[in-house]
């Protein structure tokens, strides 16, 4: 599969706003900041929930959400979404009646930026999913997946504020989507892989916000048994990585890394000596990196 089927388009002009303001010396600024939008996602005509999206991919979102949430089967035959951003709806209509009151009644809120939700039992099927054993991550991959990714150029690189997540295939990035909340740009790529009939074996999860609880269920739930990040670790995201033997490395910048759970997958076949430390360049305009958003 070749590199990059699905990556950031930092010059749509629907994803960020020119707004004026001052810098540190008092000088007249303006600069791109990321849009945030309402998407209200209806189910057979059951409202499900409004989520706060920069917009891009409404299709992938919706499906992927209602996937992640247990809401929609991986056998369920979708007839139709439909998609209308001047009311800022997508309905998802499918073969199969739904009804999920009880389901609806269980919101809890995450940790997830835009203040993400999840329903309550979203981990109903968490220990019945069994990763498979036999994935193998190399290092070299790891170095290859962080100079790629951050290269790319993106709303991230462009504005700031943003979270992007990445599906990859050893060293090669091949779905990349970003996102005001880490839990939507994931949401996009179980979208994308669903409607695309992308399937997980051989695949790598990269990440650029933090791992925690929600990401290592989502990741899970898409049957990925290697999630990466650039950001750090929540103690519940370890915990359950390694209760799921899902292989979780964060802290990935330039020749650094850091494994917490599922360590047995990893190939040390690089010398990180020989690898280039990340630059400034490589981080968004202003110095800042991930870690902060």
């Amino acid at each position: 599969m070749k590199e990059f089927l699905v990556r950031p388009d930092p010059a749509d002009p629907r994803l960020t706003e020119r707004v004026a303001g001052t810098d540190q010396d008092g000088k007249p600024i303006e600069t791109a900041v990321p849009v945030e939008r309402p998407l209200t996602l209806f189910l057979n005509g059951r409202e499900i929930v409004t989520m706060m999206t920069v917009g891009d991919y409404p299709d992938c979102l919706a499906v992927g959400y209602l996937l992640n949430q247990n809401m929609l089967r991986p056998d369920d035959r979708i007839t139709g979404i439909d998609v209308d951003l001047e009311i800022d709806t997508v309905v998802v209509r499918t073969e199969r009646q739904t009804d999920f009151e009880e389901k609806l009644r269980k919101k809890t809120l995450t940790s997830g930026c835009a203040q993400g939700t999840v329903f309550g039992d979203m981990m109903e099927k968490f220990d019945q999913i069994h990763l498979d054993r036999d994935a193998v991550l190399k290092t070299s991959w790891i170095y290859a997946l962080s100079k790629k990714i951050n290269l790319t150029p993106s709303l991230y690189l462009e504005a700031g504020a943003i979270h992007g997540c990445v599906l990859c295939e050893e060293d090669r990035p091949l779905v990349y989507m970003e996102d005001v909340g880490r839990h939507n740009a994931i949401d996009k790529i179980a979208g994308y892989m669903h409607l695309n009939a992308i399937g997980p074996e051989g695949k790598t999860f990269y990440t650029t916000g933090r791992l925690t609880s929600e990401m290592v269920i989502k990741c899970v739930q898409m049957r990925i048994p290697i999630l990466i990040s650039r950001s750090g670790f929540t103690a519940s995201g370890v915990a359950l990585a390694r209760q799921a033997g899902l292989t979780l490395v964060g802290r990935a910048k330039g020749k650094r890394f850091i494994a917490l759970a599922g360590q047995e997958r990893l190939r040390y076949d690089a010398d990180p000596s020989k690898v280039e430390d990340e630059e400034r360049r490589h981080r968004r305009k202003g110095g800042a990196d991930a870690d902060a958003a």
